[in-house]
């Protein structure tokens, strides 16, 4: 079964692996310290683009995760 982590959590993660602090991976990022922490402190609207620019740092980008097993959704199909 595949582990779901939450974005908050892997930059935090990723972050504190590579000792950084959130001034630091913004300004590598190319973002500002204020989005860091709204990232971190999982606010609900942030900008695609700048979450990529962070992730990217950590060879990640977004892309569209599956909600249900690929069982279910055949079967739903199905119908």
């Amino acid at each position: 079964m595949v582990q779901i982590i939450t974005l908050r959590d892997f930059v935090k993660k990723q972050r504190k692996i590579h000792r950084l602090t959130q001034a630091d991976l913004a300004r590598k990022a190319g973002v500002g310290l204020r989005f860091i922490r709204e990232l971190e402190q999982d606010k609900s609207t942030l900008r695609i683009d700048k979450v990529n620019q962070v992730l990217q740092l950590f060879g990640k980008t977004l892309g569209p995760v599956d909600l249900r097993p690929e069982a279910e959704l055949n079967a739903t199909n199905e119908k």
